[in-house]
């Protein structure tokens, strides 16, 4: 049976991006499949009485360093935006607008957006800067913006989020393996760990 990772993400997370340039990768070398959900960061902090690392000064500023120690380990560019926080609503509806017309366009639309907003420092709330970023992964920009405002796709959001914060979900990023959860970028090796212990089981 295929392994599947399931990566609850928002592109307003820095350490969700650096996730993200690994992840696929990861699952490859071990014969998973990654399962891309988008969800509501802000939801899931208010639900869940946690607050954004950024907004403790000692913390904000050992942030930037750890970011950019991660980017240059990884090989991927990493640019801080100025729009940070940016406001990322309309992006993960967008996201969420994808996956429900055709889940393998997530990847493509999540690699796009973390790029032009974590690899190059640019916005990523424009819709018309959403729609032109969604265009150049080769997907169909201006029906994902119109989606982006339909009831369906508001509420698949909340239940996204919902769904994270209920399976224990604290921030940003979150996956699981089946039952088991990890939290962070710097985790991926622990999760690594548990796909390789997975290969090694035997076969009942």
């Amino acid at each position: 049976m295929t392994p599947r990772i399931e990566l609850f993400f928002d592109v307003v997370s820095p350490y969700s991006y650096l996730a993200v340039t690994q992840i696929e990768a990861l699952a490859e070398r071990h014969g998973a499949e990654v399962d891309f959900k988008p969800f509501f960061l802000a939801g899931v902090m208010k639900a869940t009485g946690n607050v954004p690392p950024a907004t403790l000064p000692a913390r904000g500023k050992y942030l930037f360093a750890d970011l950019n120690r991660w980017a240059k380990r990884y090989g991927v560019p990493f640019r801080f935006p100025s729009s940070f926080p940016a406001k990322t609503i309309t992006a993960q509806r967008m996201l969420v607008a994808q996956r429900l017309a055709d889940a393998a366009g997530v990847p493509k639309l999540a690699h796009a957006l973390y790029r032009a907003h974590w690899g190059e420092g640019g916005d990523v709330a424009a819709p018309e800067r959403l729609v032109a970023l969604a265009e150049g992964a080769g997907l169909d920009g201006e029906a994902l913006l119109a989606a982006a405002g339909t009831p369906e796709v508001k509420a698949e959001l909340e239940a996204l989020t919902a769904d994270a914060v209920a399976r224990g979900a604290f921030g940003a990023p979150t996956l699981f393996v089946g039952r088991e959860m990890f939290f962070g970028n710097d985790r991926l090796g622990l999760l690594e760990d548990l796909l390789e212990s997975l290969r090694a089981a035997p076969t009942p």
